[in-house]
């Protein structure tokens, strides 16, 4: 068993449709890492140019933001990750 990465709406045209994926890893940073290796499109959806978290893009772990350091938060077989879109307009 891994950890499952869950994907927003509007990325899962990267994921094949798929809302969740798993992946393995002790990390956010080693399961993402996993996941753009798995589906290379992901990277732009979910970070900048110079390899940090987006701006929109929130982290949470078993449904608590991992916010600050969100790429070094550890995770454990099982784990759910959810990559939460910060949505802004007016």
């Amino acid at each position: 068993m891994g950890v499952f990465v869950h994907v927003h709406k509007i990325h899962r045209q990267f994921t094949d449709g798929l809302a969740t994926v798993e992946v393995e890893g002790k990390t956010v940073e080693e399961c993402l890492d996993n996941l753009v290796k798995k589906y290379p499109a992901m990277r732009r959806a979910i970070f900048k140019e110079d390899n940090r978290v987006a701006n929109n893009i929130e982290i949470y772990v078993n449904q608590t933001s991992a916010y600050p350091n969100e790429m070094k938060k550890e995770v454990n077989d099982g784990d759910d990750i959810h990559l939460v879109v910060m949505l802004a307009g007016g």
